[in-house]
């Protein structure tokens, strides 16, 4: 369905998806578009039964069907019409993230492109890539090492961006050969419905894909626990990246973990400040706010803190917050209301602190933002190392302007925290740049920009932030196992019973 064919009241209904088929579940949830109130969405809620019989039909199919068998070409092909149909689809796709997320609706769009991009680069993986041989160690003797698909995988994502996320893992756990199944997070997990049934379209037997949509502490834990899960991808929280670990010690599965961030944007003496003041509003507003990588800290060298501060104050005061379908907004909604209050109350308590509050911070809720979770993206200067809004996630369009005297004060800033997700630095000389890049312990680090992805290049986290990789070869290789095969090619000398 076109989305100028969908009305503007139309309330959609998602159920599980297990060995091919949508089914309800035993109790529903509903989602209501955090900008208006407006109920836009009701899914299906698993048990832990339905969870265990998508396990097993995910095993099922590993163990015993075609899929893992498939020629990488074939694999391929199939990506690449799940690609084609999420072009088809892509602005009802956007829709149903702005919707369910409150992200501005040009925002969702891009992430849709980049979902696809995502399924079309996994395609060419399966269809480029190869094993590795080693016959250089004994003339006699070659060796192969092959890449298997790991097994079953189980995947957890977050509500910020669903479909993004989703897209991350799925193309490439798929491209390897694995099966899945997928707990998206229960307040957004339109898209990744919609994706799932859109596989089934494009040709991907039944079974490969199966989601579960539910409570983190019924869906989750199941696939954590679940001894027929092979490895479990999460995104998410680092407390509840935690309790994942825990629930899956007795099966010693294999994780991989992206989990929370809290970016710092350093910004050297020589650097372009139009040009870092502009890549430091994308970071800190993208998404609202809510991303792991977001901008959250300012890290600005005395000499040209006041300087930027205000090109920045100018700079928010052009930030546009409202309805995410409008074409002209930069900021939405927040998720839901609890979360407003939760980036509310770090701006209050960096005000009690005695914290110069530049711009922002309030909650806006009149007119036609009434109905909906909105706040002015808040500017906060005189910030310490250890504040909670230096040290702690805020998840929110907040960013904390913290100074430095010189680089190895920045460095020592930027690395004194739990989080190593992805930093930024600003300054128009590589000689200056790159040793501080190098020496900032985050898993991205990017230079005179800000957010660039592509899906060749691996992302991932140190520290609190995680481990594993999502992308690239390193996120294909995430959903493979390693085999080492040696033929010997002449019988081998005799160990023992040889005279000495």
């Amino acid at each position: 369905m076109s989305i100028s064919a969908a009305s503007e009241n139309t309330i959609r209904s998602y159920g599980l998806i297990i060995a091919g088929e949508e089914e309800p579940g035993a109790e529903t949830s509903t989602r209501s578009d955090p900008a208006t109130g407006r109920e836009v969405a009701r899914f299906a809620r698993a048990s832990r039964e339905d969870v265990e019989r998508a396990i097993a039909e995910a095993r099922r199919v590993f163990d015993e069907g075609d899929w893992p068998r498939w020629t990488g070409p074939r694999r391929s092909a199939a990506l690449l019409r799940l690609a084609d149909l999420m072009a088809r689809d892509a602005e009802r796709l956007a829709r149903i993230e702005t919707e369910e997320v409150g992200k501005p609706i040009r925002l969702a769009r891009g992430d849709v492109a980049g979902s696809i991009a995502m399924a079309r680069y996994a395609a060419a993986v399966a269809q480029t890539e190869t094993g590795e041989v080693v016959d250089n160690v004994d003339a006699d003797v070659v060796s192969m090492v092959v890449r298997e698909p790991a097994g079953v995988i189980g995947m957890i994502t977050p509500w910020n961006f669903p479909l993004l996320q989703l897209m991350q893992k799925l193309p490439y756990a798929l491209a390897a050969g694995c099966t899945a199944v997928v707990k998206p997070a229960e307040v957004t997990a339109g898209t990744t419905v919609e994706v799932a049934r859109l596989c089934k379209e494009a040709g991907i037997p039944a079974g490969v894909v199966n989601i579960v949509t539910g409570r983190g502490s019924v869906v989750g834990t199941a696939l954590a626990e679940s001894p027929d899960v092979d490895v479990l991808s999460f995104t998410g929280s680092t407390e509840v990246g935690a309790e994942i670990t825990r629930a899956s010690a007795s099966t010693t599965k294999r994780l991989s973990m992206e989990l929370g961030g809290k970016a710092a944007a350093i910004v050297l003496p020589d650097a372009d400040l139009e040009q870092a003041a502009t890549g430091i509003i994308t970071g800190a507003m993208y998404n609202s706010g809510e991303c792991c990588v977001a901008t959250t800290r300012l890290l600005v060298h005395e000499s040209v803190a006041d300087e930027l501060l205000a090109v920045l104050v100018e700079a928010f005061a052009r930030v546009r917050v409202g309805d995410p379908k409008d074409e002209s907004t930069d900021v939405g909604a927040m998720i839901h209301a609890g979360h407003l209050e939760t980036v509310l109350g770090y701006v209050e308590d960096a005000r009690a602190r005695g914290l110069d509050i530049v711009f922002g911070g309030e909650a806006l809720a009149e007119g036609p933002l009434a109905d909906g979770y909105f706040v002015r993206p808040a500017l906060i200067d005189g910030v310490d190392r250890r504040d909670p809004i230096f040290q702690e996630e805020i998840f929110g369009p907040v960013l904390a302007v913290t100074r430095f005297s010189t680089a190895e004060e920045a460095i020592s800033l930027a690395n004194d925290v739990d989080y190593g997700l992805a930093n930024t630095v600003w300054s128009a000389g590589m000689q200056t740049a790159l040793p501080v890049a190098r020496a900032i312990r985050s898993g991205t680090v990017w230079v005179n920009t800000t957010l660039e992805n592509a899906p060749q290049m691996p992302t991932g986290g140190l520290k609190r932030s995680g481990y594993g990789r999502e992308m690239g070869r390193a996120g294909y290789e995430e959903f493979t196992e390693p085999k080492t095969i040696t033929v010997r090619l002449a019988p081998a000398a005799p160990v023992f019973g040889v005279e000495q």
